[in-house]
């Protein structure tokens, strides 16, 4: 499932490849692609979204919002 987690505290584009790559280590996640300026993740996973949230979390970022990816081809 194609998920968009949007959050607050990406600055600069080492934030956004640490966000990526703290969500890559999660079993279960097959995508990670951040935007620092938009503040958003794109994320293919089969997780559920507190386990994102909780990862995100981690990595010292503010999840906001977590929710479908709605796109052309979805």
């Amino acid at each position: 499932m194609k998920r968009v987690i949007e959050a607050d505290g990406m600055c600069c584009k080492r934030c956004a490849e640490r966000a990526e790559r703290k969500l890559l280590l999660l079993d279960g996640v097959t995508g990670a692609k951040a935007n620092f300026k938009k503040g958003i993740i794109f994320v293919e996973t089969v997780l559920p979204d507190d386990a994102l949230a909780a990862c995100v979390n981690e990595a010292g970022f503010k999840v906001t919002r977590i929710r479908a990816r709605r796109g052309l081809f979805d």
